[in-house]
């Protein structure tokens, strides 16, 4: 159809509330993507990172001599070098403090290891060469003689300070944050009729996305230009750091991101090896680029979770809440990041009460520091620990106390008409309802028949369990404004700019049919474009924000571009506008045929072209909430696990395209379950050597395990209020409310085959190893 073709078209099939299949797919599936690996150019440098075999050790010296000598090198660069080129240290370090009123505790990290290195696979030097090849037989080159220095290998060798990661914390403690009223808690805990008290491991993971990470950098000389293609989440702070670290403002730093195989947090913010290779492009003034190997993405990525908590609760004889106490130490690895530190020690507490009315809270949280990788950002970022403590809790409760768990739950929720609602950390939830959504959970899981069910997996031998979360979370990221591009063109495309991101999630889809809601196109003319901090920038993809905020703004940003096309129609038809009605991309003078549509329109303008910049800023986070019910198969005889149920009922508020939020939601779910049951980091714990550091070590859930067993809806009755879409963020509330349901169903399986004493032992991953070794102990 061409572009001022008068045959009707019928956008309503491709707008919001439609499941359209996602538009970035076909290319994908074709083998026509565009990652950041098929991005080199004949001539490029390939890097190759050496990496640090010693959890802690003095950095004598890097013997470079023979690596330099042979065929292919291009440049051999050390932490050294780097420091003497003036490249400051990393951003590291979060605004909380120590005990004693200090500024947050942490070694200074460089992009390479310079005097020290402080955790296995920290990269010591880089070298760079015609090929691949060349580039690692010069890494195996290199000679490096290190002194072993006394490691700190876990968070329990770390508390009792056998040695120490920086001088500035003696103690290992990075830095700590108290929330609540100790005493007040103290006091509604003495009087409590029921106390009960747990302590979780919440294990280290790794964020394994399918694309590990990334960059491409070119240098151009003559324009004081760098040049940089990365697979990140977050393209304007990559460049904000690579700028600082060579000494470059920003505008000099183009950073452009193309697909992204994954990211699940992991891809946030700038790694060490973002800014070698860029300097190393600048140094070389070639191109260069590296793509990391799976091997070098268990070393050196920010991995997940790993928190032990000491969480307890008080209720009334009726069960109601009457205090929260959560302890915990969380494991932030050698350097003290900002983003890690955060997402315990404030991100995770504002969700620890969740949908419940919690009185007094007493939190005290603590950043430990240890030989091993960094945590950072992973899907959920500290709100699946906060929900996991909580709702361990209170199934706990109910068996201890005799009130049934569901009766528990709705005894405590938060109601409709104390919305707007500000928990205990100062949070307000503009809107839920929160037993509605349990209600419709229950009876879509069957809850009641539960018992047939159980009786027939016993005629196999086996236990079934039941398990339940009901639970929220925050989504936002706290970056509420952002900026969008649309330009109508006279080649009948709509192409419209974004600065978040696309990683799998299909937002490229959602966005272009929230411009297809208002500019009434084909979906097929919508192009939108996204990651170049030439074209925009912004905070990016992270925090569940994309639709939140990025599609608010498009929103924004198509009704300004249709109102300013509105005005342009009734100067070309010489009507007055409100004489105009729009409809399929026409403007219509109303009781003549007078007629123009809207890329013919834009052909008539200064740049053949019509096009408006809009920022737009939500008023607050979403607070997207769930039900998620969880049934379970254990075989006594191994301690093996299946999922054999698995339904939720998730308020994501409204729904652009349920067919992908159902794969988010599902997907997450996945993730989540993949923690419970089977995924774990562990480093040895004398050594400090990763034992996990390959596919081979390090478990997860496979499709043909899970594939059949989800049941997953969403009620879009309680719009979100702070934004003008109705969303709330839905790509991280699976993984929130997994963890705890299969947890759940696990202890219910134990408590309801007569072993109730072992609910409260169990930990995560609940291998079959450990479970058998559980129901092998004695109380």
């Amino acid at each position: 159809m061409s572009p001022t073709d008068d045959r009707p078209i019928q956008p309503q099939r491709y707008g919001s509330g439609q499941a359209v299949r996602r538009l970035e797919d076909d290319a994908l599936l074709q083998g026509q993507g565009r990652f950041t690996d098929d991005l080199g150019a004949p001539g490029d440098g390939w890097l190759v990172f050496v990496r640090s075999p010693h959890a802690h050790a003095a950095l004598r010296s890097v013997d470079a001599e023979a690596a330099r000598a042979l065929p292919g090198v291009r440049a051999v660069i050390t932490g050294a070098d780097l420091v003497a080129a003036g490249m400051p240290p990393l951003p590291t370090g979060a605004p909380f403090r120590r005990a004693d009123g200090s500024a947050c505790a942490t070694p200074p990290r460089r992009a390479l290891a310079h005097e020290v290195v402080r955790h296995v696979g920290e990269a010591v030097a880089a070298v760079v060469a015609d090929s691949l090849a060349q580039a690692r037989d010069a890494a195996d080159a290199l000679v490096v003689d290190y002194r072993e220095l006394p490691v700190v290998a876990s968070l329990a060798a770390a508390l009792r300070a056998d040695a120490v990661v920086t001088p500035a914390a003696p103690d290992n403690i990075a830095c700590e944050a108290r929330h609540g009223d100790a005493a007040a808690a103290q006091a509604a805990f003495a009087q409590a009729a029921h106390v009960v008290a747990l302590d979780l491991t919440h294990q280290r993971l790794a964020a394994l996305t399918l694309e590990p990470r990334a960059v491409r950098a070119a240098w151009d000389a003559a324009r004081g230009r760098l040049d940089m293609h990365a697979s990140t989440q977050m393209p304007t702070a990559l460049r904000a750091t690579v700028a600082s670290a060579l000494g470059l403002t920003p505008e000099a730093v183009r950073v452009r991101v193309g697909d992204v195989g994954g990211g699940f947090g992991m891809k946030t913010g700038a790694y060490p090896e973002d800014v070698v290779v860029a300097w190393a492009a600048r140094h070389t003034g070639r191109p260069v680029r590296w793509s990391g190997e799976r091997g070098e993405e268990f070393l050196s990525t920010t991995h997940g979770r790993d928190v032990q908590a000491h969480a307890e609760l008080a209720l009334d004889a009726e069960g109601r809440m009457l205090a929260l106490r959560v302890h915990s130490h969380a494991n932030v690895g050698a350097y003290a990041l900002a983003t890690g530190v955060a997402i315990q020690l404030l991100i995770g507490p504002w969700v620890q009460t969740s949908v419940y009315h919690v009185p007094v809270i007493d939190f005290h949280f603590r950043a430990v520091l240890t030989h091993q990788a960094p945590t950072g950002a992973y899907r959920g970022a500290g709100r699946p620990e906060a929900i996991f403590n909580i709702e361990r809790l209170l199934d706990e409760a109910a068996r201890q106390s005799g009130i049934d768990r569901i009766a528990l739950r709705r005894r405590n929720f938060i109601r409709p008409e104390q919305m707007p609602y500000t928990n205990p950390m100062g949070q307000t939830y503009d809107v839920g309802r929160f037993e509605r959504v349990l209600d419709q959970a229950l009876p879509l899981a069957d809850w009641d028949g539960f018992a047939a069910r159980a009786q027939q997996s016993r005629a196999r031998g086996l236990w079934r369990g039941l398990g339940i979360a009901t639970f929220l979370e925050w989504t936002g990221g706290n970056a509420f404004e952002e900026s969008v591009t649309l330009e109508v063109k006279s080649d009948g495309i709509v192409e419209v700019f974004s600065a978040v991101n696309q990683m799998g999630q299909g937002i490229a889809t959602s966005l272009a049919q929230l411009v297809v809601d208002v500019l009434q196109v084909p979906i097929e003319r919508v192009r939108v474009v996204l990651g170049d901090t030439e074209r925009g920038n912004g905070f990016g993809s992270a925090g569940s924000r994309s639709l939140f905020t990025g599609g608010s703004a498009m929103r924004g940003g198509a009704e300004h571009t249709l109102a300013q096309a509105h005005q342009l129609a009734a100067s070309a038809l010489e009507a007055a506008p409100e004489d105009l009605r729009y409809q399929a991309a026409r403007f219509h003078v109303v009781g003549t045929d007078h007629a123009i549509g809207l890329f013919e329109l834009a052909g008539r303008q200064p740049g053949a072209h019509i096009q408006v910049e809009h920022t737009h800023t939500v008023a607050g986070p979403s607070w997207p909430n769930g039900a998620h019910i969880c049934e379970v198969e254990l075989d006594p005889q191994t301690g093996a696990v299946a999922v054999v149920g698995y339904t939720s009922v998730n308020d994501v508020g409204r729904v652009v395209n349920p067919l992908i939020v159902r794969g988010q939601l599902d997907g997450g779910a996945v993730q989540g379950i993949g923690q419970a049951l089977c995924e774990q980091i562990l480093y040895d714990a004398a050594s400090g050597q990763l034992l996990t550091g390959s596919l081979m070590d390090y478990a997860v859930p496979r499709a043909h395990e899970l594939a059949t067993c989800f049941r997953t809806e969403m009620d879009e009755s309680t719009p979100c209020a702070n934004n003008a879409l109705g969303v709330k963020g839905v790509g991280e509330l699976g993984t929130i409310g997994a963890t705890p349901a299969v947890v759940n169903a696990v202890a219910d399986a134990l408590a309801r085959a007569g072993r109730p004493e072992l609910a409260p032992r169990l930990q995560m991953p609940l291998s079959p190893a450990r479970l058998w070794a559980l129901l092998q102990s004695q109380g």
